[in-house]
């Protein structure tokens, strides 16, 4: 028999999609060495100009103006006025999409973002493409742009996200609560003394971990700031992502207590192993990683819409606590390294709550209905 071939899609190269996405594809090779994968950032594919003015204009809009996007996030409105411009860019997209998927002949195809999960869809629906779709949500609330008929399974992040697709229409039956598909890494610790000693970290006194995202967004320079000079016994690991004017600022300072400075992080596994706390924003790839590791988060400056969705999730499940400023971090984080019972049970309803085999589930149910009459992979 033939190797199976998936095709997976994202948008944007640092992206939590694009994460979700090589994880997925790691634990296809995993199951499956045979295994034929493309994975591909789909809007760059099929619009790369437009991939990066739109790029450009949502980091500008978030950074400055984030009650714009406030605003523009789930819109029913927005959503109604752009439906045209959206079926125009996908009519306009069937010429390369043809290409691709004439060339490639995926037995199934997996989207972690929505604009290619209804750029297949509305294909599936004019051209009879019979490759099962397969869209993976990566956030805790899901928004309107995930709906569409031709959508084989969904897969979510909670019971709680499954249910706001089942009220927009979506057929239960099409629904997996797998979670929200991560590394492989995460799901096993490193012995912390160890680890410790190989960053260079005091394993007695606390390691607080600061991210903002892939793109270093956040207050982290205040922060950073007002932590250093509080009377807190605590360690600091900065992951600054992609924001080289960041990562050099901080770079350029000296500090009164031992401060780690990363620029784009590829073992953030073993910085939560050694970290006592988490202070970040809530994407959902960041989230899922922290639950894995058991960490407790101290949220800051979540971006409207889908961070502020994720926030409230997190926060009604009891892993999180919200500073509502930097001032209000170095008052919020005081409180809980103090109170040691309480991380503790913020870490045993992390865990509790985390899906950390959720890559290769979703692995499992790719290679089972990409053939159907292959019965491999049980769940």
């Amino acid at each position: 028999m033939a190797a199976k071939k998936v095709l997976l899609l994202y948008i944007s190269e640092h992206s939590g999609h694009h994460c979700a996405s090589l994880a997925i594809e790691k634990a296809l090779h995993k199951l499956d060495s045979q295994i034929e994968t493309l994975n591909l950032n789909s809007f760059n594919y099929t619009n790369p100009i437009l991939e990066k003015v739109i790029n450009k204009a949502y980091l500008g809009v978030v950074r400055r103006t984030p009650e714009i996007w406030d605003y523009l996030y789930d819109n029913p409105e927005v959503l109604k006025k752009t439906q045209r411009l959206r079926e125009m860019i996908h009519h306009f997209n069937t010429g390369k999409l043809k290409v691709l998927l004439d060339e490639f002949k995926p037995d199934a195809i997996v989207c972690t973002q929505a604009f290619p999960c209804g750029m297949i869809a509305d294909y599936k629906k004019s051209f009879n493409l019979n490759a099962p779709l397969i869209g993976v949500l990566t956030d805790y609330a899901p928004h309107s742009y995930w709906i569409y008929d031709n959508v084989d399974k969904y897969i979510v992040p909670s019971a709680e996200t499954g249910k706001k697709l089942i009220d927009n229409g979506i057929d239960p039956s099409k629904i997996e609560i797998f979670g929200i598909p991560i590394d492989s890494k995460f799901m096993s610790a490193s012995g912390r003394d160890e680890l410790c000693k190989e960053l260079s970290i005091d394993k007695y006194i606390p390691s607080v971990l600061i991210m903002g995202g892939t793109q270093g967004f956040g207050p982290i320079k205040e922060m950073v700031r007002l932590l250093d000079r509080s009377n807190m016994e605590l360690q600091m690991i900065i992951a600054t992502g992609t924001n080289k004017r960041l990562y050099n600022w901080l770079k350029s300072r000296s500090f009164q207590r031992k401060v780690m400075i990363l620029s784009y992080a590829t073992n953030i596994d073993e910085l939560m192993d050694v970290s006592s706390l988490i202070i970040t924003k809530p994407g959902g790839i960041t989230t899922a990683e922290a639950l894995a590791k058991g960490i407790p988060m101290l949220i800051v400056n979540p971006l409207p819409g889908q961070e502020a969705m994720n926030t409230k999730f997190l926060l009604k499940e009891g892993v999180s606590v919200k500073a509502e400023s930097p001032q209000d971090v170095v008052i919020v984080l005081r409180e809980l390294l103090y109170n040691k019972n309480k991380l503790k049970i913020m870490r045993n309803r992390a865990i509790a709550l985390s899906k950390p085999d959720s890559s290769i589930n979703i692995a499992k149910l790719v290679l089972r209905i990409s053939r159907p009459d292959d019965i491999l992979y049980p769940i």
